[in-house]
């Protein structure tokens, strides 16, 4: 019977990610062998020898063929990391991805040169990755995050939960702004932020089967142009932001002019910047208001 250690699954278990064309063969290799081993990466090394015996190898062989058939290696495993932290990942949310940590890297550097406590408004929150990451890199951060999904919401009260942040944030089920009731004290915001689904009609065809065939289309799908989540958070964001308050929003990678043209019509920013990914790519569209616009004419 042939003997299987840790270093000789990691070696096949990547090279045969590699041969069927998987993104981060390696990564992916380590996380299903931590998965199944009950492990943390660093001890795949210092217990390079150990010998892998079953039930482990035929929960390996089972995983590893569901990664070769496109399923996501965050939903094998059940977590991903994202700024720092550990999440809870189901497919009832979106994957966090790296650019969306660049949006969070943004928020972060506006609520910190703001003085005293801070109100955020995080919309389309799915897992909650980005509440969680400004909770835990703002302490004096109030953060409201919305979701019209139970289920995503229900990943998300756990990854709050995990990283002691329930007297931070606060997660409430509905469309966008529905949930936020107005003249209670706590319905204007500094900062609104949000990662929210900006997939068009032509570009949700040709999404890679990782994601067009596992993760939520409601989390995804932005309409015919994937512009539709924009014009609502802009139709009603004057009613929720402070009169020096922030927009910041993730975008798809050729939006910028687009999402610029939008904000730029609702008159309520003097300040608009379309930032790009490490790849060069459009990924964030940031707008400061204009303070001098009165709170009691306010329109998008």
């Amino acid at each position: 019977m042939e003997v299987w250690t840790i270093q000789k699954l990691l070696g096949w278990i990547a090279d045969y990610f590699t041969k069927n064309q998987l993104d981060a063969a390696r990564l992916s290799a380590e996380l299903l062998l931590c998965h199944v081993l009950g492990l943390e990466r660093i001890e795949l090394y210092t217990l390079y020898d150990r010998v892998v015996q079953q039930p482990q190898l035929g929960q390996l062989r089972a995983l590893v063929k569901r990664a070769v058939e496109h399923e996501p290696i965050a939903y094998l495993v059940g977590r991903c990391e994202f700024y720092s932290l550990t999440l809870k990942i189901t497919s009832d949310c979106l994957i966090p991805r790296p650019e969306t940590e660049e949006l969070v890297e943004k928020a972060i550097d506006f609520l910190r040169r703001r003085s005293g406590p801070r109100q955020v408004l995080d919309l389309c929150t799915g897992s909650g990755c980005i509440a969680a990451a400004i909770a835990k890199n703002c302490p004096q951060t109030q953060i409201a995050a919305t979701d019209i999904s139970d289920a995503a919401l229900a990943v998300a009260a756990e990854n709050i939960k995990k990283h002691n942040l329930q007297q931070q944030v606060t997660l409430l089920c509905g469309d966008l702004y529905d949930p936020i009731i107005k003249g209670l004290g706590q319905d204007r915001f500094d900062l609104i932020i949000s990662n929210p689904p900006y997939v068009s009609s032509s570009a949700y065809e040709k999404l890679a089967p990782n994601i067009k065939d596992y993760e939520p289309k409601a989390a995804l799908y932005g309409g015919p142009d994937g512009l539709d989540y924009y014009r609502r958070i802009l139709e009603k964001c004057g009613d929720f932001l402070k009169p020096d308050g922030a927009l910041m929003v993730e975008i798809g990678y050729a939006q910028g002019m687009a999402v610029r043209e939008l904000i730029e019509k609702s008159g309520l920013f003097a300040d608009i910047t379309i930032l790009k990914d490490l790849s060069k790519n459009d990924r964030i569209a940031a707008a400061v208001r204009n303070p001098h616009q009165k709170i009691d004419n306010l329109s998008c």
